[in-house]
């Protein structure tokens, strides 16, 4: 007789991850196994709520009907032809993502990391065709305190040591300047200057957000400098921060913009750049492209993202459920919390360090059926789906309470 077979408990899973897996993660210790709108359940039957939603990828929840039911749909007609042929739902998607962010055309992509690697081939052919630099001497200024994804070319204009170290040597033609320093930029440019890229909001350093004014600044002087613009929404686009973009706050429209994340509904993945025809029209065929980049259920999930996105709910949702996050965290302001940074719906909060790294936090909060994610120091991120209701969010600001407290008593 065959003995039942045992369901694998979280510790099972974590531990049978060790000897198969790439040590490129050090994950919570939680085991996720299904999940619905702002909640997610592990192994065992417990149920935390979301405060991380994939980085942003998941900004309109797990699972969202609309999304499942387009992606649903799609996997019964058709998920894959290549760019080798054209598919019936690409043509719509690029309209309707092109309309919603105010520009001219799209490249489909898959990954974050792939849409900024296009958007630096973009801008360096653009520089060589259009601007006149010399072959090869094209450069591109970047922000300190950067995170761009992780290829080997997008690590080498890194400045955090534990991305870059051991990756080199490294694709030169970058120059780093100080985040949100506009004399610094201005200095840094001249007329081999392709782009300058940046992150409107610096998501991974930890929320990191400009003074106002400063994304102004870099559109008139890349203007007056005669480069591109490049903006990476990756993070922070798609109603994170109550707006449709970062760069709609102060009203900029970029050369190029980079959307990845929640253009794929948590479903699929999904990146495309966004921009000027002058600056998308210099590719050619055969210069740059993606077996999979405009696949039809890409398309169809994406198009399912922008009938979301072009009610504007969920902009304001982020904005009045921002305003909420804001007040919880001001109230937390001396009382284990040092200082935060926010906007929308999406916070970077330094914890006292004598309670603790972000790590040791976001465990005890894990503990408590909240899941969030520390970056550098004792910071840790809250960006929750933009579908989690006020109670929701209030109860996730009383647990961070109830830790902090519980953790300075010792």
């Amino acid at each position: 007789m065959t003995a039942p077979t045992r369901t694998r408990t979280s510790a099972d899973l974590i531990r049978a991850e060790e000897p198969v897996l790439a040590h490129n993660y050090h994950p919570l210790p939680v085991v996720v196994a299904r999940a619905e709108g702002a909640w997610v359940e592990d192994v065992e039957g417990r149920r935390y709520l979301d405060l991380l939603a994939g980085y942003s990828a998941l900004n309109f929840g797990h699972r969202h009907p609309a999304l499942i039911e387009a992606a649903h749909a799609q996997l019964d007609r058709l998920t894959l032809t290549s760019r080798a042929f054209h598919n019936d739902r690409l043509a719509s998607f690029a309209e309707r993502l092109v309309e919603l962010v105010g520009q001219d055309m799209m490249l489909p992509m898959n990954t974050g990391a792939e849409a900024v690697e296009s958007g630096v081939k973009l801008a360096r052919k653009w520089a060589y065709d259009v601007k006149g630099v010399p072959a090869d001497r094209a450069t591109i200024v970047v922000a300190a305190d950067n995170f761009h994804g992780r290829t080997t070319t997008i690590v080498g204009f890194s400045t955090d040591e534990s991305a870059r170290a051991g990756f080199g040597p490294f694709t030169p033609g970058f120059r780093i300047v100080p985040y949100n320093d506009l004399a610094a930029l201005e200095a840094a440019v001249d007329e081999t200057t392709a782009a300058v890229l940046i992150e409107p909001i610096q998501g991974e350093a930890g929320v990191l957000i400009p003074d106002d004014g400063y994304l102004t600044g870099v559109r008139e002087l890349t203007s007056r400098a005669g480069c591109l613009f490049v903006a990476d929404e990756i993070q922070s686009g798609l109603g994170r921060t109550g707006r449709t973009l970062a760069v709609d706050h102060e009203d900029v429209v970029p050369d190029l913009v980079l959307l990845g994340k929640a253009l794929g509904g948590g479903i699929v993945p999904v990146s495309a750049v966004v921009g000027r025809r002058e600056v998308l029209g210099v590719l050619r065929p055969g210069e740059h492209g993606s077996t999979f980049g405009g696949n039809p259920l890409a398309a169809a999930v994406g198009c399912a993202v922008l009938d979301l996105l072009e009610t504007g709910e969920f902009q304001l949702r982020a904005t009045e459920l921002g305003a909420v996050l804001r007040e919880g965290l001001t109230d937390l302001v001396g009382r284990g919390v040092v200082g935060f940074r926010s906007r929308g719906l999406w916070a970077g909060v330094d914890i006292d360090p004598a309670l603790g790294t972000g790590r040791d936090i976001s465990e005890r909060l894990m503990r408590a059926g909240i899941l969030v994610k520390d970056t550098h120091g004792s910071t840790i991120r809250i960006a929750p789906p933009l579908t989690i209701t006020e109670e929701e969010l209030r109860g996730a600001l009383a647990s961070l309470e109830k830790v902090l407290t519980e953790t300075a008593a010792g």
